[in-house]
């Protein structure tokens, strides 16, 4: 009998590539922790967030205003800080939902069916609000449209975005469309733009796209932030192309977070419309156009190649930034999680527990789906393999 060959003692000691259920899980509750440790520093730079922390910030912070934050404008009423998701999470979390009802692939009409409806008629509680709620009352101008436009416009679902502020508003939630096409890119790429067509159009829905498959290459075996980039870039039009490859092009000179502050911010500044005082967006801000690009994603890609695809590291660079921070970290802790980068155990506990969310079920739920998902495709697959055939296209392999 021949000798069967044995692993070595360092193959023994090589960590295991993790699987799905981890990676789904790592981008889920990374991207929710992200998205609490940015939303107390949101809108600020990264000098007045050092002047207001005494330094950089390293973990969960209170309020800006600390407690006059019911009333402390611009922010008021919304707690932001003490590990309250934002409405990123919210987002996510009921995309999630819908998945799980739906238990396929979603396009733009499963949101006007399915995740207007949720967001209109359940309540849940909203951290930033302390309080149960309608999600609806939590959303931002520019999500709310999805309601205005579907719910009440009874617009045609496939152009509802139209119209719309062009921001990261449709980007921030798209991960779970990448965890249900993960390791296939280009099909998440596909989903995510006809989803994110009823909320958002130009650069927006195409940020939504390559976020998706950013995740879905982040997810296949031995990626690394290089060929998550790679990915994106392969798919990616227009300015939304050029400002990633730019601004990552920046990224891969630094290894630290602090040196590629200012560097990233001017990368990115000739692709972004909103202009250097994110809290007075210039006239030209956020109207469509093919020569733009959202911030947010570019420099949560930046961040993940700083990093080398730490999920501390990015994280903390993605708040550290300012500005739209929250969904910058929300972008970079799904794309670090979703690399099998480990979210810090105290920073999911401190989130959860503040948030009273359950931030590990939802991971539960799409791993679980994402499997039925496949299956169908699968089937869907041979089926076509064997009306091909029959067609006499080609020779069935079954």
């Amino acid at each position: 009998m021949p000798k069967v060959p044995q692993p070595s003692e360092e193959e023994r000691d090589r960590p295991s590539s993790p699987g799905l259920d981890e990676r789904i899980t790592g981008a889920l509750v990374g991207a929710a922790v992200g998205d609490a440790l940015g939303g107390p520093v949101e809108g600020y730079s990264p000098d007045q967030i050092t002047e207001r922390h005494g330094g950089r910030v390293h973990g969960v912070v209170g309020p800006w205003h600390g407690d006059a934050w019911r009333t402390a404008r611009p922010l008021a009423p919304y707690h932001k800080g003490d590990g309250h998701v934002t409405d990123d999470t919210l987002m996510t979390h009921a995309l999630v939902r819908v998945y799980a009802r739906v238990r396929d692939h979603l396009d733009a009409y499963a949101v006007a069916d399915h995740l207007v409806p949720d967001l209109m008629t359940n309540p849940r509680w909203i951290p930033e609000l302390e309080t149960e709620t309608l999600p609806l009352h939590r959303l931002f101008l520019a999500e709310k449209w999805l309601v205005a436009r579907l719910a009440h416009g009874h617009v045609d679902p496939r152009e509802a975005g139209v119209g719309n502020i062009v921001n990261c508003g449709a980007a921030m939630y798209m991960a779970p469309v990448g965890l249900v096409n993960a390791a296939n890119p280009a099909a998440a790429y596909a989903e995510a733009l006809d989803v994110a067509g009823a909320h958002q159009s130009s650069y927006g829905r195409e940020a939504a796209g390559v976020l998706a498959a950013a995740v879905a290459a982040a997810a296949v075996p031995g990626a690394t932030p290089d060929s998550v980039v790679t990915a994106c870039l392969s798919l990616a039009k227009d300015g939304t192309r050029e400002a990633i490859e730019k601004v990552c092009e920046v990224a891969a000179g630094h290894r630290d977070f602090e040196s590629a502050l200012r560097p990233l911010r001017a990368a990115v500044a000739p692709y972004d419309t909103v202009g250097p005082d994110y809290r007075a967006p210039s006239l030209g801000a956020r109207r469509p156009s093919r020569l733009h690009a959202i911030e947010e994603l570019p420099v949560a890609l930046g961040m993940l190649v700083v990093s080398g695809g730490d999920y501390r590291h990015a994280v903390l660079g993605a708040v550290n930034y300012g500005r739209d921070c929250d969904s910058i970290a929300t972008m970079a802790g799904a794309l670090a999680g979703a690399l099998g980068s480990p979210v810090p155990e105290d920073w999911a506990k401190t989130v959860a527990e503040a948030s009273r969310l359950d931030l590990w079920e939802p991971a539960r739920t799409l791993a679980e789906v994402t499997r039925e998902v496949f299956r169908r495709d699968v089937d869907r697959r041979r089926a076509h393999e064997r009306a091909f055939a029959d067609l006499g296209g080609a020779a069935c392999s079954d």
